[in-house]
């Protein structure tokens, strides 16, 4: 039995706890395509589950960057769904299906995701942008109220200060954005909220870089089994 969808887009997030990870299911309710952003190999039963019941072609599994605290599970996924294909920013360093620059627009039957490179977290991160959807995936290079750490992996809290500024800041403020972390339980937040009440990128670019540079956090519970694991689209797991 299909699900009537009717006239709206196909839209799920998702939490996977042990790292507040959020994955999304975004689908076009014409043709039945759909895309997964940043699932988890913890989850990846609960999110097949998903993709049957809706009965949907899952095309793409994107990952907005080489994640350190979880296993992505593109590649468990792709065991279930043999056409999908796994997509990595070119910039990565990580092995994947397919590569994506900046500009690049991926299709979801008739949604369009633009690809926009938010460097900064690491070299590889992704924001992807729906604009009929007025929502942008920011990974974790934008937070709520907070962004992505800039201490390993790559991480440049000068570009990061760039990124946000230059290519999710300059999006209307009504869009909401949806981010890949979150540890207080709120599930989103828009460009507005964040270009005027982000305790750290509200500051001047020089005092970001400071703020960033002693933050002082614990290192990564599960980075040294995550980025090996991610570099290789999560084979292995």
């Amino acid at each position: 039995m299909k699900a009537p969808f009717f006239n709206a887009p196909i839209f799920r997030q998702l939490i996977e706890f042990k790292s507040s990870t959020y994955t999304y299911i975004i689908g076009c309710h014409k043709t039945g395509k759909a895309v997964i952003i940043d699932p988890v190999v913890d989850t990846v039963s609960r999110d097949i589950q998903i993709i049957r019941d809706l009965n949907l072609d899952l095309i793409y599994g994107l990952n907005t960057h080489v994640h350190a605290d979880h296993i992505t599970g593109t590649n468990s996924l792709k065991t279930v769904f043999p056409t999908m294909k796994s997509v990595l920013s070119s910039k990565s360093g990580g092995e994947a299906d397919k590569y994506v620059s900046d500009g690049e627009i991926i299709e979801i039957g008739g949604l369009k995701l633009e690809v926009r490179e938010t460097p900064g977290h690491t070299n590889g991160c992704l924001t992807y942008v729906e604009h009929s959807l007025r929502s942008a995936f920011t990974g974790d290079a934008l937070l709520i109220r907070a962004c992505g750490r800039t201490d390993f992996q790559q991480g440049n809290p000068a570009s990061l200060f760039d990124s946000v500024h230059d290519k999710i800041f300059t999006l209307p403020e009504d869009y909401v954005v949806y981010v890949g972390h979150n540890y207080n339980g709120v599930l989103q937040t828009t460009v507005w909220e964040e270009k005027n009440l982000n305790p750290r990128l509200t500051k001047s670019k020089d005092q970001f870089v400071e703020i960033m540079k002693n933050l002082k956090l614990n290192y990564p519970k599960q980075i040294d089994k995550a980025v090996p694991a991610n570099m290789v689209d999560g084979k292995g797991h």
